[in-house]
């Protein structure tokens, strides 16, 4: 099993941001069950936002109040946290003034319940030399004990490159799915592994599109911010799809859902020559949807020389985000 501050972690992990990230939230109760699936099948390495809902609802809120209710998950748990935004919030503050802001906020709304394990800043600040950022980490959170270290998020190679000099990087989260294999050619994957550098694939369901329940644009709620993806938009959705139909027929053949084709390839994608551990980390709102993904599927080198004859005759239409949001910083 791959191992993160010394912690064995599963081959799988979750993404918290659904579970408060949206206008509506689904309930505490649902929240911790879906919790409490991901813990009981092993996917104990969890990846939280400061900025994924409110201030008096985001991640660490939904975590203090869990780890109040079960005190005895803390220890099972490998946490991860981003922040490190502006005022805005969108674009990355990494000064040491708003550093200092939001690890100290972070830590002041988990109320000592549970420790934070790593701190990732959500996207690269090109404004500060990240020595200035990592040298405040470090000397004033990581040596007294307050944090267990850093990741980086949703950067390119050369951060990477760049970092490794000033600064233990624990993990690397960046997007990948079969609708985003950017990393695996732009030297993202290929810095981690120079490395030893885990990969943390978010969104390896496509923000949900592999789940197959995305049928047409007006599937998608009216109050999602997918309504602002471009991939989601008119026009390029319908073309996307046709790559959701090819999936859902695969995973048929395998005998399991789209979305365990999906995230079982991103793992599978570790076992080729010169890849990083990748540990994929879907989201999910409801306990049952949780064991879903936790269901691993055996890819054998012919499954996934289909999957790439598939990927290769593909160009996926929109980009990820929009253009008001940074990316591979």
């Amino acid at each position: 099993m791959p191992q993160i501050l010394g912690k064995e972690i599963g081959a799988t992990g979750y993404g918290l941001m659904g579970l408060t990230w949206r206008a509506n939230p689904c309930p505490q109760e649902q929240a911790f069950a879906a919790m409490r699936m991901a813990l009981k099948q092993g996917m104990n390495f969890w990846n939280g936002g400061q900025f994924y809902g409110p201030h008096e609802y985001n991640s660490l809120v939904l975590l203090e109040r869990y780890f109040e209710r079960y005190p005895e998950d803390a220890d099972k748990v490998l946490l991860s946290i981003k922040g490190g935004v502006g005022a805005q919030g969108v674009a990355a503050d990494g000064s040491p003034e708003n550093t200092r802001k939001s690890i100290d906020s972070c830590l002041a709304q988990l109320k000592g319940r549970k420790k934070l394990d790593v701190f990732e800043f959500a996207r690269r600040d090109q404004n500060i030399d990240m020595k200035i950022t990592f040298d405040v980490i470090d000397k004033e959170y990581i040596q007294t004990g307050k944090l267990g270290g850093v990741s980086l998020s949703e950067v390119r190679a050369e951060t990477i490159h760049e970092a490794v000099k000033v600064t233990k990087v624990l993990f690397v989260e960046v997007e990948l799915s079969l609708f985003s294999t950017e990393v695996l050619e732009n030297g993202v994957a290929d810095a981690c592994a120079k490395y030893g550098i885990p990969l943390i694939a978010y969104s390896p369901i496509g923000r949900g599109m592999l789940t197959g329940q995305l049928k047409t644009v007006e599937d998608i709620p009216e109050d999602s911010f997918l309504r602002h993806v471009p991939r989601f938009q008119p026009g390029n959705f319908e073309i996307n799809l046709q790559l959701v139909k090819q999936v859902e027929e695969m995973a048929k053949k395998k005998g399991c859902t789209p979305a365990q084709l999906a995230i079982s390839w991103t793992r599978a994608l570790s076992r080729r020559p010169g890849m990083p551990t990748i540990i994929p980390i879907p989201g999910a709102t409801t306990a049952e949807r949780v064991e879903e993904n936790s269901k691993e599927v055996d890819l054998t080198d012919e499954d996934m020389a289909a999957i790439d004859a598939t990927l290769a005759k593909f160009t996926t239409a929109g980009n990820r985000y929009p253009d008001f949001v940074p990316t591979n910083t």
